[in-house]
């Protein structure tokens, strides 16, 4: 029985929870959260925690962590440093140094790190980047996930953005669905950006936009914004170009921008060609719970089965290297090479 502790409670960490809770290869030892926050009838039963040291001293065989970036690293360290195996929600820290360090800690220890790249277990995703890559590159990449955010998720978002920006938290996971298609080093990166509210406590921007080149000539942008000022029109675009054609995300059936399961819905995919063009259906996706429980479950396979991380690890800091980048390419006004 693997001894599991959860770290944060918010709407990724009881995701999370629930998947463990529902594993009967685990238990949890509590729930840590800063307040006494209100979580699923499921996970009422469960020790609850908000002393570090004392939720640490169960003595976890796995910890997971749904906290904000900027806690990520030292929480993830203490873990491992304890012998614990760690999955860490995305971005796995809010520097590249602290994220090195991270795994620098994983390697030393001799412990699993999994990051929370959540478009790895979806099926959907999966087909998109092999029909891409079938087209062969050098490869364009044309994506964008922009969330119309109001009332509590606009709370959210503000909070997040006291340390971290739209770029990085939800870039990470498309600039690493682009490193898995091209499979080519990022060398340089581009960022523009701006602050469209007096709301955020921080000198923060709430849109940005980056744009990336890879070893192979590969080139993409991405963007993301935040707030209740934020266009629905075109708010989620999900493209890879090819000399030899494109593969696109086109599901018509997209609810609202801050619509959860819709972030990593794909629904259909458009695979165009010059000598035609074929639609590829994909019914009965899985949901959000459903994709945290299959990461869930990958985090206990890793540590049932000694699954070698090395390239997911190396995978997680060169994705946040290219957002970081951008985030220092807006404040500088200069092109970063990485």
């Amino acid at each position: 029985m693997i001894k599991a502790l959860v770290i944060g409670v918010g709407n990724m960490g009881q995701s999370h929870a629930l998947a463990l809770h529902n594993d009967p290869r685990v238990e949890i030892v509590g729930l840590v959260s800063r307040t006494n926050r209100a979580v699923a009838p499921e996970l009422a039963e469960y020790q609850r925690y908000t002393d570090l040291a004392r939720a640490f001293a169960t003595r976890p065989d796995l910890v997971v962590i749904a906290t904000y970036t900027d806690t990520h690293a030292a929480l993830a360290i203490r873990a491992l440093e304890q012998g614990a195996d760690v999955f860490v929600e995305k971005p796995l820290a809010a520097t590249v140094a602290e994220a090195e360090a991270v795994v620098a800690t994983a390697v030393k220890r001799g412990r699993k790190l999994v990051v929370g790249y959540i478009l790895r277990h979806h099926p959907s995703w999966q087909r998109l980047i092999s029909e891409a890559r079938n087209l062969g590159g050098p490869f364009v990449f044309r994506m964008n996930l922009n969330q119309q955010s109001q009332g509590t998720e606009w709370e959210v978002h503000k909070q997040l953005m006291q340390t971290t920006s739209p770029l990085v938290d939800c870039g990470v996971h498309y600039v690493d669905v682009m490193c898995q298609i091209t499979d080519a080093p990022p060398v340089r990166v581009q960022g523009i950006g701006l602050r469209l509210t007096d709301e955020i406590a921080t000198d923060m921007y709430n849109y940005g936009q980056l744009q990336v080149t890879f070893a192979d000539g590969s080139v993409g942008w991405y963007e993301a914004g935040w707030g209740p000022m934020m266009s629905e029109t075109a708010f989620f675009v999900k493209d890879v170009i090819s000399v030899n054609g494109s593969v696109s995300i086109v599901d018509s059936d997209k609810g609202a921008s801050s619509d959860i399961d819709g972030h990593t819905k794909v629904g259909g995919l458009l695979i165009h060609r010059p000598s035609g063009d074929v639609t590829i259906t994909l019914p009965d996706e899985p949901g959000h719970q459903d994709l945290c429980n299959a990461e869930q479950a990958f985090m206990l396979r890793a540590i049932s089965e000694d699954l070698d991380l090395a390239r997911h690890m190396e995978d997680a800091v060169n994705s946040l290297k290219v957002c970081i980048a951008a985030d220092e390419s807006i404040r500088s006004g200069r092109v970063v090479t990485l």
